[in-house]
């Protein structure tokens, strides 16, 4: 499928299983920021939605004004994070070099990268948005 190109109809209708959609404030900063620091590809990015592919999975990022007659936009709040509970893990990233890039794109190193007793090495990246992003490798 060509994400730059194909309709939001055939799009929304090849979607399949798990699905993630984030809500951010700023959908161009957070594509630059995922494509910095995780090697992720963003297509159709407008002020209002891009397609992100991070390996084979496929997820999308929509900004709060897209949701402006959905009700769960009431859920949202105006100031501070968002994401408190969630944590998107990146099993395909190496956690070291994520950490090394991400306060260059605003985000904040929560726990630096560590050896985890789960046998991996992960760190935890809050985004701007509030979301925990935990780049791991296994040791």
């Amino acid at each position: 499928m060509d994400y730059e190109t194909v309709s939001p109809g055939d799009f929304g209708a090849s979607l399949r299983g798990l699905g993630l959609n984030l809500l951010v404030r700023d959908v161009r900063a957070s594509c630059t920021m995922l494509q910095s620091v995780f090697g992720m590809t963003a297509h159709r990015v407008s002020a209002d939605f891009a397609i992100v592919r991070y390996g084979t999975a496929v997820f999308q990022l929509h900004a709060d004004g897209t949701y402006s007659a959905n009700p769960y936009l009431s859920y949202l709040t105006e100031a501070g994070p968002r994401g408190a509970g969630a944590e998107l893990r990146l099993y395909d990233s190496d956690p070291d070099a994520a950490a090394a890039l991400a306060e260059a794109q605003g985000m904040h190193i929560l726990q630096p990268p560590t050896d985890k007793p789960h046998g991996l090495r992960e760190c935890y990246l809050i985004c701007p948005d509030g979301y925990a992003w935990v780049p791991s490798r296994v040791l």
